[in-house]
Formats: structure tokens, C-alpha cells, sequence
């Protein structure tokens, strides 16, 4: 139990149902939506449609999602993958001989088909009780009639402020009087609103098909870009295989590549062989294991990940022991590796939505465009902001990760579920483009080696290596910044919070929910 004298809160417990999401808004929508009848999957679909209006710089219908699905509390878990592919037109030798010498982050050649509306409907339409009407019904709401502008959701929006300047549509819609909205601003989104209408009334197909399409196509045809209406007709999510672990007696699931899920499975089972529950949760020992293990697998996830439609990914032999054995004997308890790779691993804006409903029906599932309103490009009568996913493929020919037509990109974005005994324990997420493995990993440890509730597991400070620097959360008690240095880690502190989160848990014989959401975003978790 937490100390009620120290600023913080406690995890929300229920019986019925739980939703867990970053901005107050959309867990309310996530709410009224299981109320009204709905399942889990309606309510996080609901959730993200909210989002993707209140959270504009995170998520909206121009980007990606992916999801875990446990239906009726069952351990068989559902993985959907609803990642976009790059258009028809792009090989690496088209870009090569353009001059290009990386995918650029910003503008047309940055951006991917978008695949979440796409996924938003087949779910719906597989395991969802309402209509796609009815779950866009709240974002209609707040993207006409306006919303309240959020305190986190004003930190992020500040800082594309040079890059939203530089294309008059995004320009219009997200600087208001020349400048991003600030915390307690409404602001509104008329066009966005008729986009949603569109799209709730003819479905996928208003949005991949028509004017909305053409409006799309047409501003990334004006920009350079390769996009064709076919590429956008012809978008299709799929039903995928996840990949996973045990730990700690439970089994950890992710999405397959082409997203970097397995990152977080080759980080467990790297620490699968310390005793990590002996030692300080957060003390330089634990957090240099932490971190160390993250380094190799980082390092794998560069070297392998990619798209297994067109390139082979060793899955099996990536999480299997006796790899994680060679990898563990590599880590010294009292000294960094100093012979891995530089890593540059850029942080995303994304929104990830923990729900159970009363069946039991468990759902993981994050939506994204990943910076920070995506790729700047914003349909001019559409209003629809398009990621920038496209930025993480490679223009080497030979990396599993290059460029090619109708490929997908490594994906940063990933939802987790917990399984045992034949049953659903908690959905899962840590947002936060490349924390992310680092993210579920420390929530999952804190967890399971150090029995914190969901909440406490959360807040809990937290470390992340990049670019051969360790950032290290305020938190971090001095001793523990100390230790790090002396095993020869270089400590800075973040420029903004490491991620954010969100978890349900199920205690089976309580019949109970504890719900949490990550003080670092906005958001909260509401149970009934």
C-alpha cells in the first residue's frame, strides 16, 4: 500500500468493467460506451476515435494501430496487425537516385497508408457489438463542438509549433491565432468532424475510397509524394500470430515483427536469469541489468526486424534459452558493455487503451502517427493529420528493414497482454516510440519481481539508454545515479517523461479489476 503522505494516487478497482486510457475524455467515452452495452473492443475503439480529436498530436485516423484481444478472459490471445505499407511506387532505388540518402522524417515521402480505420472496422465487425457510427459518435462530439485543451496534451503540442508552421492546412487547423493552443484553450476541428461523419456512415470505405481519399492523395501527390488511390483502396489489416515468453510464471505476449514487440520478450528473458526480486527496485543493480539487457536487444531488433511478408525474421531462434544464455553472459553486474553500436532510438506521440469489460473481455490496443502530429502533411478539406511511419525504413537494399512497395515498416508502437494458468491476467502498455520495450519490461519487473500493483508500477521512476547516454528519470535516487556512473554509464536527465502507460489487472478468485494510467500523460482508469 502506498504512503497517503506523498503526492500520487491509487490504482482503481471494480467489478464489472475498466478502462485505462491517457486523456480523461476518452476513458469517459471508453465508459459510457460499456455502459450503453457495448464490449471492450467497441469501448477502446470509441476510446481511440476520442483520442485521435483530443489528443491530436498523438493519434488520429491518419495513422496506425495494432491490438491484443482476449476474448471471455481466455488465454488464447488475438493479434491484429493495422499497420499501413509504403505506396506501390517506392523502392530504394527510386530514392537513391532522387539524392535521398535517408527517409526523410517529415512530408509526403515520410508517410505510410494509413491502416487504422481500416482495422477499426474489420474489428468492429469481427468481435464489436455497435456500429461504427455509434463508437465515432463522441469524437464527432468533441471534434465539432470543441474540446478542453489537456496540460500534457499543451506541453507536447508546443513543440511541433516550427513544423506545423511549415504547411499552411496544419497550420489553420493546429495554431489558432498563429500558435498552439495552450491548457484550459477550446479548440475545435469542423473538418475532422465531417471526415468522421463520412466514415460513420460509409465505413472503411469512406475514408480509403472517394473524396476523402482524393484528398489525401491528391496534397501527398502535390508534395512529391507516391501515393496512389490504389494504394489506399487496397489497404488491408491482418490477423497475425503474436510472439511470446514466459516470465515469472507468466506468459508475456507481443505483436510479431514487423513491429519490435519481440524487443521486450529477448529483454525478459535476458533477465530471466538474475534474481532481480533481491535487490532494489530502484537502485543501480537492478537498473543497470535493466539496461544492459536492453542494449542486446535493441541491438537484435536493429539488426532483424523487418517485415516478415517480405523478409525472413529468426523468431524462433531470437527468444529461444539458449540465445538468451549467450546474450546474459555478456553483461557484467559492475561494468557497461562498451563494445554494442550506438543506439538512436527517437521518442513517438502515441495513445495506448487497457480495457475488461464484465464478459471478461480483455483488449490491448494502441493507435499512433508517431511524432508528433505525424508527418506535418494534413489533408486541406479532410483534416486528416498523416503519420510519419514511412521514416523508419531503411534505404539499405540488404536491411530487412528497406523500402519497398506495399512493405511495412518496423514499428514502434506495441500493445502487451499477461496470460496464466489458461487465462487473461492484464492487458498492457507502455507508450513512448522507442522506451517502449524498456517501458513494458520495467512495468512487467516491477510487477512480478517486486509485487507492485499496477499503479505503483507505473509511477515508479524509470531509466532508458540512448544514443550512449543513459536518461534517468528525476526519481532516481542519487545513490542509484552514482552507482550507474561508476559501472561507467553517462546519466542525463530526459527533456520530457519516459513514456506513459496503462494496465488492467484481473484477480480471478476476488472476481476483481485494478485499473491504472500513467501520471506522465493526462489520463486516468474508471471502473463500475
Amino acid at each position: 500500500m502506498r504512503d497517503f503522505q506523498f503526492p500520487g494516487r491509487s490504482p482503481v478497482r471494480a467489478t464489472e468493467a475498466v478502462a485505462a486510457t491517457s486523456h480523461p475524455l476518452s476513458t469517459l467515452a471508453a465508459i459510457e460506451m460499456l455502459r450503453a452495452g457495448g464490449n471492450a473492443m467497441d469501448a477502446a475503439i470509441c476510446a481511440a476515435a476520442v483520442q485521435g480529436v483530443v489528443e491530436p498530436q498523438s493519434t488520429g485516423i491518419g495513422g496506425d494501430c495494432f491490438v491484443l484481444y482476449c476474448p471471455k478472459g481466455q488465454s488464447e490471445v488475438l493479434a491484429f496487425n493495422g499497420s499501413g505499407r509504403a505506396p506501390a511506387g517506392a523502392t530504394v532505388d527510386w530514392y537513391l537516385d532522387k539524392g535521398f540518402s535517408e527517409l526523410p522524417k517529415q512530408g509526403a515521402h515520410a508517410v505510410t497508408v494509413p491502416g487504422a480505420v481500416d482495422a477499426w472496422s474489420r474489428l468492429l465487425e469481427d468481435h464489436g457489438r455497435k456500429s461504427l457510427a455509434e463508437v465515432l459518435a463522441p469524437a464527432i462530439h468533441y471534434a465539432e463542438n470543441g474540446y478542453v485543451v489537456h496540460d500534457r496534451v499543451a506541453f507536447d503540442w508546443a513543440e511541433p509549433e516550427t513544423d506545423l508552421s511549415a504547411d499552411e492546412y496544419a497550420a489553420r487547423i493546429f495554431l489558432p491565432g498563429g500558435q498552439a493552443p495552450k491548457a484550459g484553450d477550446v479548440h475545435r476541428q469542423p473538418e475532422l468532424a465531417a471526415t468522421l461523419r463520412v466514415i460513420a456512415k460509409q465505413g472503411r470505405a469512406g475514408f480509403y475510397e472517394g473524396t476523402i481519399a482524393d484528398d489525401m492523395v491528391r496534397r501527398l501527390n502535390e508534395l512529391g509524394g507516391l501515393h496512389s488511390h490504389e494504394d489506399f483502396a487496397a489497404t488491408k489489416g491482418d490477423y497475425v500470430a503474436p510472439v511470446s515468453t514466459r516470465y515469472g510464471g507468466y506468459d508475456i505476449h507481443q505483436m510479431p515483427p514487423n513491429n519490435q514487440g519481440l524487443t521486450a520478450l529477448l529483454m525478459l528473458n535476458v533477465l530471466s536469469g538474475f534474481k532481480l526480486g533481491g535487490l532494489d527496485p530502484n537502485g543501480a543493480e537492478r537498473l543497470h541489468l535493466e539496461i544492459e539487457a536492453g542494449r542486446l536487444a535493441y541491438q537484435d531488433r536493429d539488426r532483424y526486424v523487418g517485415d516478415q511478408d517480405h523478409v525472413p525474421v529468426p523468431v524462433k531462434q531470437l527468444l529461444s534459452g539458449a540465445y538468451a544464455d549467450r546474450l546474459r553472459a555478456e553483461i557484467d553486474r559492475e561494468r557497461a558493455m562498451t563494445h554494442l553500436p550506438r543506439l538512436e532510438l527517437p521518442g513517438s506521440d502515441t495513445v495506448y487503451i487497457s480495457i475488461v469489460d464484465r464478459d471478461r473481455n480483455a483488449v490491448s490496443f494502441i493507435n499512433s502517427t508517431y511524432y508528433s502530429f505525424g508527418s506535418g502533411v494534413v489533408g486541406p478539406k479532410s483534416g486528416v493529420v498523416l503519420q510519419n511511419r514511412g521514416s523508419s525504413f531503411r534505404l539499405d537494399p540488404k536491411h530487412p528493414n528497406a523500402i519497398a512497395p506495399g512493405k511495412r515498416p518496423m514499428h514502434t508502437i506495441m500493445p502487451g497482454m499477461a496470460t496464466k494458468n489458461g487465462r487473461v491476467v492484464m492487458p498492457f502498455g507502455v507508450m513512448g516510440g522507442g522506451y517502449q520495450p524498456f517501458g513494458h519490461v520495467h512495468l512487467l519487473t516491477n510487477m512480478i519481481d517486486f509485487g507492485m500493483d499496477p499503479q505503483q508500477a507505473l509511477d515508479a521512476p524509470r531509466v532508458f539508454y540512448n544514443d550512449d547516454t543513459v536518461e534517468a528519470e528525476r526519481g532516481i535516487p542519487a545513490e542509484a545515479i552514482e552507482g550507474l556512473r561508476k559501472r561507467g554509464h553517462r546519466i542525463v536527465e530526459p527533456q520530457h517523461p519516459l513514456g506513459g502507460g496503462q494496465a488492467v489487472l484481473i484477480d480471478w478468485e476476488k472476481g476483481t479489476l485494478t485499473g491504472a494510467s500513467d501520471p506522465r500523460k493526462d489520463g486516468m482508469a474508471l471502473g463500475y
